[in-house]
């Protein structure tokens, strides 16, 4: 009865990423710069907010778009970060962590044929989904732009069919941000267009030496713009699962339907866990970021002394040099670096064929351990030169 299975969803593959990590159950002594997450633990306060919320019996459904006191917090951790006023009443939702609010809002704004326009080298969750719902990606090549969705290269993709754009900055998986001025540029380029914009914003927190900027907050993108963010890696808790929308009420209210008939609500336990970082832990990320910015700083330097081509990133915990010059295929060559040095990566090509000829590198591993991955690196590029 294979046949009877929905056809959107049976050709869809497992991430690439996974494919490839699955591979370390034989090398327990890798080191791991694959991981996507943070290395450091959830923080103390809000572990013992959580335990206190199960003491207290809080384990009820919550409302469908999530405890309107974490809202709230959600409303103006936005508003005191970075400018954006949304109503916590009708213009926030709480999901099941920045995928479950990406899927949510995909299913509210697509329908069959639907273009969405998104950055190539690009994050394997969009897409997936997008086609699971009827959508048609269209990649938009950003390597000559050093990985930055511009205003010039989305005027060259939009149709009549172009429902949505997707900006993800700081970007997963090369590090790069999207600075005011192009955000700008883009605002300009979409202002009078029937295009929603859903716009990534998971890494806010974790940008190095400039200032975040959301498009939601430019002259007349506010309408059209669903904000994606979350916990998880801001306050390193990806396992809690909580991720959260801001749009305009139209659109929210859409969401939460979604939510509801598909999910009920998150756990009312990790939304009480969210509530403690979002209000009390609010600078929480800082001492993170800065560690992460040394790691980067050290990665950086040290493939830029072994020759390797490589743009500086500027937020997250990513890097993504250039492996071409090698002539190998990127995943053959994270293979062999596997299996000769220890040392997991992950290959470009998991992010779409735009991502051929690079590798992505996590840095959310201690210093020591990166500069040993480092070393380890080196030797394995020595056969290249």
């Amino acid at each position: 009865m294979e046949h009877l299975i929905y056809q959107n969803l049976k050709k869809q593959e497992i991430s690439g990423i996974r494919k490839f990590t699955s591979m370390l159950v034989d090398y327990p002594n890798a080191i791991n710069l694959s991981i996507g997450q943070p290395d450091f633990p959830t923080p103390d306060h809000v572990k013992e907010s959580a335990k206190s919320a199960i003491d207290q019996n809080f384990t009820s459904y919550t409302p469908n778009a999530g405890l309107l006191e974490l809202r709230k917090a959600i409303a103006q951790f936005n508003e005191e970060k970075y400018g954006l006023k949304y109503n916590p009443e009708n213009e926030v939702v709480v999901t099941h962590g920045a995928s479950g609010a990406i899927m949510a809002v995909l299913r509210t704004i697509l329908s069959e044929g639907c273009e969405v326009i998104i950055p190539a080298p690009v994050y394997p969750g969009y897409v997936p989904i997008i086609e699971m719902f009827g959508g048609v990606p269209v990649y938009v090549d950003t390597t000559s732009t050093d990985f930055v969705l511009t205003a010039e290269l989305i005027e060259k993709y939009i149709t009549e069919q172009t429902r949505a754009i997707f900006l993800c900055s700081p970007a997963n998986p090369v590090g790069t941000i999207i600075e005011e001025s192009q955000l700008k540029e883009i605002a300009t380029l979409l202002k009078d267009k029937e295009i929603f914009i859903v716009s990534d914003e998971i890494y806010s927190e974790l940008i190095f030496d400039k200032k975040h900027h959301s498009i939601a907050s430019f002259e007349g993108m506010r309408e059209k713009t669903i904000v994606v963010n979350g916990v998880s890696k801001s306050h390193s808790m990806t396992g809690w699962r909580i991720g959260y929308t801001l749009a305009p009420a139209y659109i929210s209210k859409e969401i939460t339907k979604v939510i509801a008939y598909f999910l009920s609500c998150e756990s009312s336990i990790s939304q009480y866990a969210a509530l403690e970082a979002l209000s009390v832990g609010k600078d929480d990320p800082i001492e993170m970021k800065n560690e992460y910015k040394k790691r980067r700083d050290l990665v950086y330097n040290r493939l830029v002394s072994m020759g390797i081509d490589v743009v500086k990133p500027e937020g997250a915990f990513y890097i993504f040099p250039s492996i071409k010059h090698t002539n190998m295929k990127s995943f053959d060559f994270c293979v062999r670096l596997l299996e000769e040095q220890e040392v997991a990566t992950v290959p470009g090509s998991a992010f779409s064929s735009y991502g051929e000829g690079y590798i992505r590198i996590s840095y959310a591993q201690p210093l020591d351990k990166l500069e040993e991955a480092m070393n380890r690196l080196e030797k394995f590029m020595e056969q290249f030169k």
